[in-house]
């Protein structure tokens, strides 16, 4: 295949202290390129929109993203919480804050890893703002993804053994979070070939991808109250938009 054939993942680690580290990978797993970009919410996302521009055109591949912060916002209070004990959804009660989207809980529900609850309402996070502007800007040149490297690792243990190139030279500045833009390139190019699974968005804000299924899914949480049975977790076919040229990929049970 040639490489203007492969696809190119690009996994983003948000923060907003020591700079956001990115990671490239091609479709065999190979180190392309890593570094670190620093500044203002908007430096940031003009340096990482930018690196996704010269991607593509030195490159020649369709690019997917993945970015290591929610997707959105709650426009307003959850009406739903996950009984574990019970196994069933509840209405939200007076004393619940109302925080957290569809694909958190389904995460934490599994015990793949602790989300930090995506707000209702303002003041956000430094780091989520951040995450809001990178999707905004970024979808409009890649397919664009949610990724949680901490779900990722716990759900790693259960899959056959998942290799990739990293280089070690990018990870000084701070190696945790480098290794987390690594693995979130790895998630999507698990779940772009096929191989990995989408859970939540039954609420309307956005999944979060994985690099497998899940081996023991809770199919009640899977499914957002009033949704209909088996789109919990997505093995449907999708359609996106990559640098003009629409690509569909084609998950498992279709």
């Amino acid at each position: 295949m040639s490489t203007r054939e492969s696809h190119l993942y690009l996994g983003v680690d948000v923060q907003t202290r020591r700079g956001c580290p990115y990671a490239v990978l091609d479709g065999a797993g190979e180190s392309v390129e890593a570094g670190w970009v620093s500044g203002s919410v908007r430096e940031v996302v003009k340096s990482l929109n930018g690196l996704v521009q010269r991607l593509a055109e030195t490159r020649g591949a369709p690019l997917a993203v993945g970015i290591d912060a929610p997707r959105t916002h709650l426009r307003s209070p959850r009406k739903w919480y996950w009984d574990g004990s019970g196994r069933r959804w509840r209405s939200r009660r007076p004393s619940d804050l109302g925080n957290g989207r569809h694909c958190e809980i389904v995460i934490a529900a599994h015990r793949l890893a602790n989300p930090q609850w995506t707000p209702h309402r303002p003041p956000f996070p430094d780091w989520m703002q951040l995450g809001f502007a990178l999707f905004a800007a970024i979808e409009k040149r890649a397919s664009v993804y949610e990724v949680f490297p901490s779900a990722s690792y716990t759900l790693l243990k259960h899959s056959s053994p998942l290799k990739i190139d990293v280089g070690l030279n990018s990870f000084a500045q701070g190696p945790k979070d480098m290794l987390d833009a690594y693995v979130a390139a790895a998630t999507v190019r698990e779940f772009v070939e096929g191989r990995g699974t989408a859970v939540g968005g039954g609420d309307g804000l956005g999944e979060i991808i994985l690099p497998c299924p899940l081996p023991r899914p809770i199919e009640e949480v899977l499914r957002w109250p009033g949704e209909a049975k088996g789109v919990g977790e997505r093995g449907a076919r999708l359609e996106r938009k990559i640098l003009g040229r629409t690509t569909v990929w084609t998950r498992g049970g279709e």
